[in-house]
């Protein structure tokens, strides 16, 4: 192994030892990698320009717009009517606000596009709901984080425009209408496993409500839910871009929050708008430096070494795709999926597409796995979000977790190596 390459592994491990965030982990471990490969000045001058090129790009303008319209709808009462139009949904079953916490997460999650977001609105809601009815804290604090990730795949999503980026131009529209399957397919296993632990442990069945109250809830929550017709509608019918359904559903959800709702008040229009300006640079600081270890990384072959070598470990299809599935859920357990998705798909894609495997399909999947890594130890941020919310700890959430955990691997296996489940929507709709 070359000395940079070593340099590269070491010094990027020892930094996130040492709790540095990642963006800046990832900025400094390229820089040190490019001192041993080329000479110092045009070192330098190469990050910053693979930085600079990195977020020199129009579909990353939908960012900022869909951060901004999730808090928008995080602080515009939205999470409460979901929860409400959820209970109208499943709420009558046996553990019924367990259901009511995945249903609602990922309503939220489609309408916000941020795990963190769902994590937050939601479980602010139902955990201290479930909590007060009886249903443990642990097992509470599993099906919100869990559940909140759904929303990652189902559109709108940030990570999936980030994946548009790094394999170089999958239709964002086509990756948003392949997430909805997916994303249905990982609540339902969700569900089911709530039904399973509700039976097991005698939670109780929620409160079946008349049909008036029914109507009037589902009417509540439509406002809200017309978010996801007007950004994907309008995106498949040809009415504007990606990039431009995010402006859109920002007007909608300023509306929708200061004008309709009356939940957010103009003077905390400042605050957001700030907050959304810390979440964009973090974001666009992370892309930027992820980019330019994607390129040392090319610069020192290490995608092609690492092709050559799992192609010559196996030539099944079935046997790479499980080992690249493997590799990606031990990434997920320590690195965040934006600079996961930015560093790891030039390495993977290529690889993939010798197999046959669809580059729309494969961004599914690496979503999908990665998901999972956000609620996973030690590194998973919505875990430790939910964590926060739940009043537990790590230890005492993971054995809850453990069900969950099963039952996502197992549609992430069902997703990789059935194409169909990705595909059928993105075709029928002519992408």
């Amino acid at each position: 192994m070359e000395l940079s390459v070593l340099v590269l592994i070491i010094s990027f491990v020892v930094l996130l030892l040492l709790s540095v965030p990642i963006a800046i982990a990832i900025g400094i471990t390229t820089i040190l990698t490019m001192l041993f490969t080329i000479p110092p000045d045009p070192s330098i001058i190469t990050v910053a320009q693979q930085m600079a090129t990195g977020i020199n790009s129009f579909a990353l303008l939908a960012i900022p717009f869909f951060i901004l319209s999730g808090l928008l709808m995080g602080r515009g009462g939205i999470a409460r009517r979901l929860v409400d139009f959820a209970k109208v949904l499943v709420g009558m079953f046996p553990g019924g606000l367990a259901y009511v916490n995945v249903l609602a997460c990922m309503f939220f999650g489609a309408i916000s596009g941020s795990a963190a977001a769902a994590t937050s609105a939601i479980g602010g809601f139902m955990v201290p709901m479930m909590n007060k009815e009886g249903y443990n804290k642990n097992f509470n604090t599993a099906v919100t984080v869990t559940g909140a990730t759904t929303g990652l795949l189902i559109p709108p999503s940030n990570v999936l425009i980030v994946y548009s980026l790094a394999s170089g131009g999958v239709s964002i529209a086509a990756l948003f209408i392949a997430g909805y399957l997916p994303g249905i397919l990982v609540g339902l296993g969700l569900m089911g496993v709530c039904a399973v632990v509700a039976v097991i442990k005698k939670y109780p069945v929620g409160e079946r409500v008349n049909f008036i109250h029914a109507i009037k809830k589902f009417l509540d929550a439509i406002p809200s839910l017309l978010l996801i017709v007007i950004v994907i509608g309008g995106i498949i019918a040809g009415y504007f871009t990606a990039t431009e359904a995010s402006a859109v559903a920002v007007l909608y959800s300023l509306l929708l929050s200061v004008v309709f709702y009356r939940e957010v008040k103009i003077r905390e229009l400042p605050e957001i708008l700030l907050k959304t300006v810390e979440t964009t640079a973090i974001v666009m600081l992370l892309i930027g430096t992820s980019k330019a270890m994607s390129w040392i990384l090319s610069y020192e072959n290490i995608p092609q070494n690492i092709s050559a070598a799992l192609i010559g470990f196996s030539e099944s299809k079935f046997v790479i795709l499980l080992m690249i599935n493997f590799i990606l859920l031990i990434v997920g357990t320590f690195m965040d999926m934006t600079p996961a998705v930015l560093i790891f798909t030039p390495i993977f894609l290529p690889i993939v597409t010798q197999l046959g495997i669809s580059p729309l399909h494969f961004g599914i999947v690496m979503v999908l796995n990665l998901c999972i890594g956000l609620c996973t130890p030690p590194v998973g941020s919505v875990l430790f979000l939910g964590c926060s919310i739940g009043k537990t700890t790590i230890a005492r959430v993971t054995k809850s977790l453990l069900p969950f955990y099963a039952v996502m691997v197992a549609a992430l296996l069902l997703v990789t190596y059935i194409p169909w489940i990705v595909e059928v929507l993105p075709h029928a709709f002519g992408y």
